[in-house]
């Protein structure tokens, strides 16, 4: 603030130059000061009405305080005294807001404040430099003694010309008080007025009050109405009973005076205090160095200056010392102080006093920091922070303290970590759960969504391979549980990171490392700090201990135990006996309240609903998850647990101890296998759902193929391989020393796995018969009913199989027509029979050889057992394709060649009957649909039907009753030997042997001369059988065979 805009507030007696209303206290102090006018008018008025003095009194009671800033006391009397100036020594431009910061009610109490403001005659130097520059510096003092030097050179010079201005004035004055005296003191004798000597006084030529009031006892006057009584007279009389003429003006003397006083005391005393303050800067300074010890710990600790502060706590010392022996000299009778010297050692009393009361203050803080600190920040480029514990013991044992601040601050951290490992671990428990039981509540996915998970192998391959593991929900949870497991064990910002370099620091404090650069404090007096007991390495190391098995007790919980009951952790109040530090027992990362677990306390999400599925007994699974979400996650979340177990095991009273290494092996193993034994499940219950990707979409690499061969072969090895990452932990295992923790999986386990895959190919192929076979002509909708084949033996056909079931579906499954690309049952056998047939050849050796590569174990008999099965599931399908045929076929021939119609008229038949080219026309219609849909099948197929036929015709023969007359042999001759020329291609040993048997089936019904007879016949036959091949060379065309191309 300028001197400029101080002047007007002093002036207009403001506080701020932009008031919004006018001050109260103006209105209340003009109306006060008007009325004390008025009222003591009147008063003179009527005592005094006809005193040739009443216009100097009116004058002298009306006149008003012209000095700006100037404010009346209790009584009405103005004074000097500002209410607030500026600092003398240049600071600050209030020194009474300063006052009012410290504390001190200057505003109520006008004496305390006027010892502050140096307009003032009880102004106070000691008072005012102890309060207002209590923590001011050498040199701001300096500077402040400069600034009010010059101050007071410009007042005095403004004084000296005052005094020469104004000196006329005080020669006028005396005179007038000269002649009023003269007159006052005779204004109570007897003597008439007239007889009154008469003065050549300036005042009395121009006081015309004087011959109005002699006139007014001449002839004219109202005869004594204004005329003053003998007592008024006496009262201004210079005499012993008016007080000598001074009764009457004797309170506006006194106001006067006062006035006087307050108007020209600062100015005439300014000298004094300008010495006064000049002795006190000369002190200051001789004792600077001890005046700015308190400000500058003060500075320090503010700032966390550690050095610093030790730097200053020692000069302080020092000083106390200097000051100690100073005063010991004194009482030992070697000599007197001077006041210099006693000067001294008060102010050193009482810097050490203010020292020791801020270094007690400090050390307490300290403490309370030391106790209750949480894990430091990782240092960034080098640099320390100042919270940090070791900068926090340095100081402490720098200042010297009773107690062990090492000791103290590993008890603390142990305290800590202990229960922020209880707190932690119980709080993600509880937010699983809240997680899993919404999601359990929710119910499971819709089949569009399971079946593009069961998908995403494949479909994914080169694209994000987590999106599309799992509905969004169970990647939640499966993300909440990796965090919440990766917070307890991770090595970096970790729960376990924190214990290890817990233990590290121990460690060197055991060694001895640590306190090499840890100092010993003044004269050594906390070196015996620098040395931990045998007992306490002892107990360190127990502690430590307990921590690891706390952490290790707390993951293999939540693998092992059943989903927690109680949620009400997340609701329920701070018990009244909650430490408030650290930080109430609250965590990260749980530092912030996620929404997803604010919940009513009245209304807290229900249990999970017990259905009988797999993942109700594991706390770590969430519901409706697939097993790729878990093969993915559950790896990440394993490796974590094999890691966090491998470093607790290269730490010395962990590779000390057999009973805390066969605890982390417990750990690992007990969390691999139920791992495993939840995944197997999810497994189970996938491969059960794995029929539903069956839409007979024709594959893009293989036509004969449906997409599901694929979308299997991918989902299997995806599996096999996360199993395999469960059950080997291939990135700890590699590390040295990994075999002493981590063992290979049991026999159990391992069978578990062979047992499940077996069954999750058995369940495929049961469903993908069912597919298959069953259709619902009414609405062309596929029931497709839960099977399992859990109670499967490895002798069991899949036909004994069937209703057997231990993992039971929560509904049933159906697929309507949309879902199909064919509708045609035969289409869908046939594409059947095709996948069969790859699985067979194909897909099945991948699987076993990648299953027998990633295990490194054989399994001979399961191999077998399913080809077996593939054997027996071939058969029925291609049975259930081809008998429908066959039977019609064979129906065609027996009623052609059982038909009365069927024998010649004629001695020489030279054409085919008509069933044989219906016959025809039937396996035309078949090989048509078997090339076009699954052309492997094709041969296989048509030879079938070929031998049922050649057998249907040896029944058909067989059926008739009558013996075989010549035209009839020759006719079934021809019937007979036109099909085998026409299928020559799909001839089998079968056919042909069925073949031989018919013509001696014929050789049998027939006599000897028609035999006879027939041989001369056959020349013609052949001639008529190749011209009616050849007219039926492009009807038949399609079981010619086909030349391979060149």
């Amino acid at each position: 603030m300028t001197s400029d805009e101080q002047t007007l507030l002093n002036h207009y007696n403001i506080n701020t130059l932009y008031p919004t209303a006018w001050p109260v206290e103006k209105n209340e102090s003009d109306a006060s000061g008007d009325e004390q006018s008025t009222n003591m008018t009147k008063r003179l008025a009527h005592s005094r009405s006809k005193s040739r003095y009443s216009a100097l009194i009116r004058n002298g009671s009306n006149r008003r305080s012209l000095v700006p800033g100037s404010e009346k006391t209790g009584d009405g009397i103005e004074n000097l005294v500002q209410k607030d100036e500026p600092d003398p020594l240049g600071g600050p431009d209030s020194v009474v807001r300063i006052l009012r910061q410290k504390g001190l009610p200057v505003e109520e109490d006008q004496r305390l404040r006027n010892r502050f403001l140096l307009s003032s005659t009880t102004f106070s130097p000691t008072l005012y430099l102890s309060h207002v520059h209590s923590d001011a510096s050498t040199q701001s003092l300096l500077r402040g003694l400069e600034s009010l030097s010059g101050s007071i050179d410009q007042k005095s010079a403004s004084l000296k010309v005052l005094v020469e201005s104004n000196f006329e004035r005080f020669v006028r004055a005396k005179t007038t008080i000269d002649n009023v005296y003269a007159e006052m003191r005779n204004q109570g004798a007897d003597t008439p007025v007239a007889e009154l000597p008469r003065t050549r006084s300036r005042i009395t030529s121009k006081g015309s009050a004087h011959f109005r009031n002699s006139s007014a006892q001449g002839p004219f006057s109202s005869r004594g109405v204004d005329k003053p009584l003998p007592s008024d007279k006496k009262k201004h009389a210079l005499v012993k009973e008016s007080e000598y003429g001074v009764q009457g003006i004797k309170a506006p003397l006194i106001e006067v005076a006062v006035k006087a006083e307050e108007i020209w005391g600062p100015a005439l005393g300014g000298r004094a205090r300008e010495e006064t303050l000049k002795s006190a800067m000369a002190s200051v300074e001789e004792c600077r160095e001890i005046f700015e010890v308190d400000p500058a710990l003060s500075s320090c600790i503010k700032r966390k200056d550690y050095d610093s502060l030790v730097d200053e706590y020692r000069k302080a010392r020092r000083f106390a010392e200097e000051a100690r022996a100073t005063a010991n000299q004194a009482s030992g009778g070697r000599g007197s102080l001077t006041d210099s010297q006693v000067y001294r050692v008060v102010i050193t009393a009482r810097m050490w006093s203010g020292v020791e009361d801020q270094i007690d203050d400090f050390k307490r803080e300290v403490w309370r920091k030391l106790i209750n600190v949480e894990a430091p920040p990782p240092p960034s480029a080098g640099q320390i922070t100042p919270d940090e514990p070791m900068a926090l013991i340095g100081v402490l044992l720098e200042l010297g303290v009773e107690d062990n601040p090492i000791w103290f601050w590993l008890l603390s951290r142990y305290d800590y970590l202990k229960t922020k490992i209880a707190a932690s671990f119980e709080r993600s428990r509880v937010e699983i759960e809240i997680l899993r039981r919404r999601l359990a509540n929710a119910g499971p996915p819709p089949l569009r969504t399971v079946i593009a998970h069961l998908k995403g192998p494949r479909d994914s391959a080169s694209h994000d391979k987590t999106h599309h593991l799992d509905t969004p929900a169970v990647l939640e949870l499966w993300d909440l549980i990796h965090s919440s497991v990766c917070y307890l064990l991770s090595t970096a910002g970790g729960l376990l990171g924190e214990v290890i370099e817990f233990w590290d620091k121990a460690q060197a404090f055991i060694d001895g490392k640590t306190q090499r650069t840890l100092p010993t404090g003044l004269d050594g007096q906390s070196e015996k700090h620098h040395r931990l007991s045998s007992d306490g390495i002892k107990d360190l190391q127990k502690g430590f201990v307990e921590l690891i098995e706390i952490l290790r007790d707390s993951v293999f919980a939540f693998f092992a135990e059943p989903p927690i009951e109680d949620v009400s952790m997340l609701y329920s109040p701070l018990p009244s006996t909650a430490p408030t530090t650290p930080k109430s027992a609250v965590f990260a990362p749980f530092a912030h309240q996620d929404s997803r677990f604010r919940f009513d306390a009245s209304n807290p999400p229900p249990p999970s609903p017990k259905r009988g599925e797999a993942w109700e007994d594991y706390a770590f699974w969430p519901p409706h998850a697939n097993a790729l979400s878990g093969t993915h996650y559950l790896d990440k979340v394993l490796s974590l647990v094999g890691t966090a177990a491998m470093e607790l095991g290269d730490l010395r009273p962990v590779s000390s101890s057999s009973r805390v290494q066969d605890g982390l092996k417990t750990l690992i193993n007990g969390t691999r296998e139920r791992c495993v034994s939840a995944l197997a499940a999810a497994w189970i219950r996938d491969a059960e759902m794995f029929h539903l990707v069956e839409t007979f979409a024709r594959s893009s690499d293989r036509r004969e193929l449906t997409k599901l061969p694929a979308y299997f072969l991918a989902f299997e090895k995806a599996v096999l391989s996360g199993l395999d990452r469960l059950v080997y932990v291939p990135g700890v295992a590699s590390k040295a020393g990994s075999s002493i923790l981590i063992t290979p999986p049991t026999s159990t386990t391992l069978k578990l796995i062979r047992r499940d895959f077996t069954k999750t190919i058995y369940v495929l192929l049961s469903d993908m018969i069912k597919d298959a076979e069953k259709h619902s002509s009414r609405n062309n909708t596929l029931i497709l009913q839960p099977m399992d084949t859990a109670s499967l033996s490895l002798n069991d056909s899949l036909d004994d199989a069937k209703g057997k079931s231990q993992v039971s579906r929560p509904f049933p499954i159906q697929i309507t027509s949309r879902n199909s690309n064919h509708e045609s049952q035969s289409t869908r056998l046939l594409l059947t029979m095709s996948n069969i047939k790859y699985f067979q050849t194909d897909l099945i050796p991948q699987l076993i050889t990648h299953f027998e590569t990633s295990f490194s174990l054989k399994i001979p008999e399961e191999t077998r057992t399913i080809k077996d099965a593939l054997s027996q599931i071939e058969a029925k399908l291609f049975k259930s394709y081809t008998g429908p045929s066959a039977e019609k076929l064979a129906s065609t021939i027996y009623n052609g060649i059982t038909s009365p119609n069927w024998v010649p008229t004629t001695d020489r038949p030279t054409e085919l009957r008509p069933y044989v080219y219906e016959a025809l026309l039937q396996l035309i219609y078949i090989h048509t649909e078997v090339s076009t849909t699954a052309p492997p099948l094709l041969h296989a197929i048509i030879s079938h039907l070929f031998e049922r036929i050649v057998g249907s015709f040896l029944d058909a023969i067989r059926a008739r009753t009558d013996r075989y007359s010549l035209p009839a042999l020759m006719q079934a001759t021809l019937d007979v030997e036109f099909v085998a020329s026409t299928m020559s291609q799909y001839t089998t040993a079968a056919a042909g042997a069925l073949q031989e048997e018919v013509y001696r089936e014929l050789d049998q019904r027939t006599d000897k001369s028609a035999r006879a007879r027939l041989q001369k016949e056959l020349p013609d036959m052949r001639a008529i059988l190749k011209k009616l091949r050849e007219g039926t060379r492009g009807e038949f065309g399609c079981f010619k065979r086909t030349r391979a191309k060149t």
